[in-house]
């Protein structure tokens, strides 16, 4: 791979077919993809510098088919009204630690890599609600 980031949802799909690609080829045990953080400018207000007050930026990991992802229980009915869309998509498992806010949630995706790549983006937008601009990273591969 000679690149790690992309910020258009043209380039955020191909680094999400390169980083799978990278992935299956080096026999690695997942790839990870990170949305860059941006936070939320609240009218005039001044941010809040108390780190375990912010969320977490999304992040999706895929490997032996399956993608991996926390939601909140916002984003999670998101995310299964998107899987309607993708019949390929599965939701195998949901957890919710006790000490944790939220779910995580492993979805088997038997289907092309592009077709992954579109189910991606799609979460970005739709699950997540991230800005078209956003910045994803091929964090590990």
């Amino acid at each position: 791979m000679s690149r790690f980031s992309a910020d258009t949802p043209t380039e955020r799909r191909k680094l999400v077919v390169d980083a799978i690609t990278a992935h299956r080829e080096r026999g690695s045990p997942f790839c990870t993809l990170l949305v860059e953080y941006v936070p939320e400018e609240e009218s005039g207000d001044e941010p809040d510098e108390d780190a375990e007050s912010q969320e977490a930026p999304p992040w999706i990991q895929f490997g032996d088919r399956t993608l991996n992802l926390d939601c909140t229980d916002e984003e999670l009915d998101r995310l299964k009204t998107l899987l309607r869309e993708f019949p390929a998509f599965k939701i195998e498992q949901l957890e919710s630690p006790e000490e944790a806010e939220g779910t995580n949630v492993r979805i088997s995706a038997k289907a092309d890599v592009n077709r992954i790549a579109q189910f991606v983006e799609r979460a970005l937008q739709t699950v997540y609600e991230c800005p078209k601009s956003t910045t994803i990273w091929a964090v590990e591969v």
